[in-house]
């Protein structure tokens, strides 16, 4: 296991230079929770992320719905296919709220509760609620592990991006079952990769090799003069320091699902290549040219070659409780 490691050190600086000091130390208090808060209220995030690329976003809605031009949401809305009154989604850990805004647009017979740690983020989804007419929703600033939640409650419970910030997965996802009807959904659009992202020496090899197919040109680092030449992995201390819930148990998320309830449809969507390999240098492909969707077509082939070996990192999926 990788304590400390040459990307640690990088990562740092490079925190510093995209989010400034101030974020640096934040992440010196001694509360964790104030530490993992500290990862989430900046809602000025920099270009730096895979997520971001819309080439990269067009081929998830291709490898989850099938159509590059369909994004789960909708996909989600016409698989469930509720269109009974009053359908209640609770959405866990949502954030700024991007994807339940885009539910309660799609479905105005749902009634959707978000509920996430970070009050800051909540009243940006609550303006952007206000300001898109949408009365269906509403957020609620708590803590989930002291939240009461109801049994036999909701229709559907979803997890975008934050079910591997939970811990205690087996118990946890024990909650969640008991808080659906007995009818109900889980949905989830999830990482459910390494704990930690402590990537293996085979992964982290194939990171490198997409790395040493990208010209110098796209190996440069937002917002610094740095060249991302070689990826070396995250070392467990920083991880802790960070965000002491960052994929705390993300390799139990699968198995505690599978045990607990009955695919409706699972679908890896990969991310073990590019997420790591694109970090910090998504910013040079936000506008693709013919050179540069090249390069993401080639960096897309080294996955799928890579996923036909290994388990996908990313996965999207529906269940039932049963």
């Amino acid at each position: 296991m990788r304590i400390v490691s040459l990307e640690d050190f990088r990562d740092i600086y490079i925190k510093a230079c995209q989010r400034g000091i101030p974020f640096l130390l934040s992440k010196l208090s001694p509360s964790s929770d104030q530490r993992t808060k500290s990862s989430f209220n900046q809602t000025d995030i920099p270009v730096a992320y895979w997520s971001q690329i819309p080439l990269v976003r067009k081929r998830w809605n291709v490898m989850i719905t099938g159509d590059e031009e369909m994004e789960f949401e909708e996909y989600t809305s016409r698989k469930l296919s509720l269109t009974q009154p009053g359908v209640k989604m609770l959405s866990v850990g949502s954030g700024v709220c991007s994807h339940e805004l885009r539910f309660a647009a799609l479905n105005p017979n749902w009634e959707i509760t978000c509920i996430d740690f970070s009050e800051k983020l909540l009243q940006e989804a609550a303006q952007n609620a206000r300001e898109n007419g949408l009365s269906n929703i509403r957020f609620v600033a708590e803590n989930i592990y002291r939240h009461e939640l109801p049994d036999n409650t909701y229709d559907i419970v979803f997890f975008n991006a934050s079910l591997h910030h939970f811990k205690n997965m087996g118990t946890f996802l024990e909650r969640m079952r008991k808080t659906l009807k007995p009818s109900g959904y889980l949905v989830i659009n999830e990482f459910v990769g390494a704990d930690r992202m402590l990537y293996d020496k085979t992964q982290i090899a194939a990171i490198n090799e997409g790395l040493q197919l990208l010209d110098k040109s796209y190996r440069t680092i937002y917002r610094t003069h740095l060249t991302k030449n070689r990826y070396y992995g995250s070392g467990l201390l920083r991880m802790l320091i960070s965000d002491p819930s960052e994929c705390v148990e993300s390799e139990r998320i699968l198995p505690e699902i599978h045990r607990l309830f009955t695919t409706v449809e699972e679908k890896g969507y990969g991310g073990n290549i590019l997420m790591p390999l694109l970090k910090d240098l998504s910013h040079h492909f936000m506008s693709c040219g013919p050179q540069e969707e090249a390069t993401l077509r080639t960096l897309f082939a080294l996955e799928d070659e890579y996923l036909q070996r290994h388990t996908s990192d990313y996965h999207f999926g529906i269940y039932t409780k049963s």
